[in-house]
């Protein structure tokens, strides 16, 4: 028996153990730094820079030397005689020929590539942009799963001790109720405000898998995993005020969006030049080695006594567009079309993000203001339900008066988290918009 116990207990202590490991815990900024790390998005991001390095070397490496091998094999099935043996013309009417060579090539100038090269460090940013923009939005959005996860594991142990304390206080008056002392009325009211806080506590209960769930998928994590969050919203809001975010200024330049039309516009420009290049020469040179050898038997080409032939050619090659019935006019227009549609485009940016950056800071503001407010109104409705409370069991207050009361309390209360929460998300977006880095 004691035997069977030492297993049993060795079992649940294995289970224990093993839940533990199985659970990840995050503060808000360990959440960001681990999305960073394991979300697909970012990942897929990296890739794409790595891909865009590997295209640069691909442009870069147009313009160096090409070596190449070839192996030509020619077997004439009907020639026009059939040459005696040591007959000269042998030569030419071979029964087989085999001719390896080898063939060096370099581009000496293409306009094109020139401005293939000036290219590839604006491809570069371009990636390096797009994945800066992927950070901003992943930090942003995971700054958000987190509050609202947040903001549901609160509200529940909100809820859970709102239900304790109504649950003590409908106790009470069924037992004042039973000795004739209050009406039946007053444990009907409490009985209605119980069934609702019950009723929200299994919404928020449901929706706290869900909220978590989502987190989970920003974070890279499988859903079968534990999470819990080690932050408050308490300890959050201290660190999320920031008057100096507002009373700074920035640069609209540092914004992502304003750097990717500006890529796009530099971009737009560079294929322009690219095609205006098409209108000058281009000059490759090459140098060529071959073996030559002939025979009537294709097996004596693995002989020593096989004679070859060896020639070597160099010479340059030279191509000069002339008339493309103003093809090459067309793209050159179209290429200056586009390029003045991307500046457009840079300055219609600018203006916006200069409204945007304006209307944030403001929200931002805004919303440290109605955290204050809440907070105020969330001390005077606790207030409020206290009074009502002592009022109602010395029978001075009506049970409507009280449950006015608790209702304007939770009210109050949910109103708080949210006012926290609308704090830190704000200012999220506000550095996002700033292109700085979040919640450091």
């Amino acid at each position: 028996m004691k035997n069977k116990l030492i297993l049993v207990f060795s079992l649940f202590s294995s289970i224990a153990i093993f839940s533990q490991n199985d659970t990840s815990s995050f503060s808000l900024q360990e959440a960001i730094d681990y999305a960073l790390e394991n979300n697909r998005n970012i990942k897929n991001a990296d890739l794409n820079i790595l891909a865009a390095k590997q295209q640069v070397w691909e442009t870069t490496a147009r313009g160096l030397p090409q070596i190449s091998a070839n192996v030509d094999y020619t077997f004439n099935v009907v020639r026009p005689f059939e040459p005696a043996p040591g007959d000269p013309f042998s030569f030419f009417f071979p029964k087989h020929q085999l001719t390896p060579s080898v063939r060096l090539n370099q581009l000496l100038f293409d306009g094109g590539y020139i401005v293939g090269l000036q290219s590839n460090k604006v491809f570069l940013e371009i990636s390096d942009n797009a994945k800066d923009k992927t950070v901003n939005a992943i930090e942003t959005n995971v700054v958000s799963a987190y509050n609202n996860a947040l903001l549901t594991k609160e509200s529940i142990e909100i809820t859970k001790n709102n239900i304790k304390v109504l649950t003590d206080n409908l106790e009470e008056t069924k037992k004042i109720f039973e000795n004739g002392l209050t009406e039946e009325e007053d444990v009907e009211q409490l009985q209605l405000t119980l069934s609702s806080l019950q009723n929200n506590l299994r919404s928020l209960e449901t929706l706290s898998d869900i909220s978590k769930g989502y987190l989970k998928i920003l974070l890279g994590i499988d859903q079968n995993k534990t999470i819990e969050l080690t932050d408050s919203l308490e300890s959050l809001i201290v660190k999320n005020i920031s008057l100096n975010l507002i009373n700074d200024t920035h640069q609209i330049s540092n914004n992502i969006d304003y750097k990717i039309a500006a890529n796009d516009a530099e971009s737009k420009r560079l294929e322009y030049k690219l095609e205006k290049s098409e209108q000058l020469p281009k000059i490759n040179a090459f140098v060529s080695s071959s073996y030559l050898g002939i025979s009537e038997s294709f097996s004596t080409f693995s002989k020593p006594e096989q004679p070859w032939f060896f020639s070597t050619a160099t010479g340059l090659t030279i191509t000069l567009p002339i008339f493309t019935s103003f093809g090459g006019k067309a793209k050159r227009q179209r290429a200056m079309i586009e390029w003045d549609k991307a500046k457009n485009n840079l300055i219609d940016t600018e203006n916006q993000l200069a409204i945007e950056f304006k209307n944030a800071k403001n929200e931002y503001q805004l919303a440290i203001d109605t955290y204050a407010n809440k907070q105020q109104n969330l001390a005077l409705a606790q207030k409020i339900e206290k009074k009502n409370t002592i009022k109602y069991k010395e029978g001075i207050a009506s049970s409507f008066d009280l449950r006015q009361a608790q209702t304007q309390l939770y009210s109050s209360q949910q109103e708080y988290l949210q006012a926290i929460i609308d704090v830190i998300n704000k200012k999220a977006e506000l550095e996002n918009l700033l292109n700085i880095k979040i919640n450091q």
